[in-house]
């Protein structure tokens, strides 16, 4: 998948506001709901339905969901080689499970869903750096494919 078509389609989701759990370009989205869209737009249908989930950043558990559910449908990569149009997934509390996501671009910004702002393009701070916890290409998993997680 080209990397410049991942990133003009996250950018057309620019000024979306934020509503949780919805993934209509314009209209709203959340961070899940931003690379939902972004998938449909690149890929195609959505690989399976999305069950509802919480948005609380602080929640712990003993599995990823996010990051479990990624790694059936796309490849996963170390956070350090992340590129361009691929997908990461943030910790935003220490001890927390990873529950924020947004897409790479080339210019040392990454897009996503905010609460309160919708859907922006901001610097990849070392702050937002140090939060990565995983990271997937946008693409399909071809080994995985047609399996849910």
């Amino acid at each position: 998948m080209s990397a410049d078509r991942v990133i003009a389609s996250a950018r057309s989701w620019l000024g979306t506001p934020y509503h949780d759990q919805a993934s209509l370009r314009g209209v709203g989205c959340d961070c899940l709901g931003l690379a939902r869209g972004v998938w449909r737009d690149v890929i195609g249908d959505e690989p399976f339905p999305m069950p509802p989930y919480s948005r609380d950043w602080g929640e712990t558990g003993a599995h990823e969901v996010i990051a479990e559910s990624a790694r059936g449908v796309m490849p996963e990569v170390l956070p350090a080689e992340a590129g361009p149009g691929d997908m990461l997934v943030f910790r935003m509390m220490p001890r927390a499970i990873s529950k924020h996501i947004g897409i790479l671009t080339r210019d040392g910004t990454f897009v996503h869903a905010y609460e309160r702002l919708g859907v922006i393009e901001e610097a990849m701070s070392e702050s937002w750096r140090r939060r990565i916890a995983f990271a997937f290409l946008f693409q399909k998993n071809e080994e995985t494919e047609g399996l849910q997680p």
